[in-house]
């Protein structure tokens, strides 16, 4: 079975989630759901979290940055680019195409651009993970 990791900002939790279920839905394994995660209230938490979602990018077939993302996001967006780990970026805008706010990383071999709705991605995925 293939296995996931998505990446994203707290602010996406909700989507995060629905991707992850309708993913799981379909068979696929969820490496890391860090959306699970209480509020951390010290270093050695957020450390052990960081160990957790290091492992669960390196272990996945694919990644999936829902974006707008954090720095946390972009940082698990290079282990996936940096191990060769195919990477889908989704927004539902085309500001990941604009010059002022997009990254070089974006635009790097294996980084699958999907814009549009969250269903559309979703069926993207399972297209090319199935």
């Amino acid at each position: 079975m293939k296995r996931f990791y998505i990446a994203s900002t707290l602010n996406n939790k909700k989507n995060v989630q629905i991707v992850s279920e309708r993913l799981k839905q379909e068979g696929l394994i969820h490496t890391y759901d860090w959306t699970q995660n209480k509020h951390l209230t010290s270093l050695d938490q957020l450390r052990e979290v960081g160990m957790k979602e290091l492992e669960a990018v390196k272990n996945s077939d694919f990644v999936v940055v829902l974006l707008p993302a954090g720095k946390g996001s972009h940082v698990e967006l290079g282990i996936a680019i940096g191990n060769g780990i195919k990477t889908y970026l989704y927004s539902e805008n085309n500001e990941l195409n604009e010059l002022d706010k997009t990254s070089t990383f974006y635009h790097l071999e294996g980084v699958i651009q999907c814009i549009g709705t969250l269903d559309e991605l979703i069926a993207l995925l399972l297209k090319d993970q199935k």
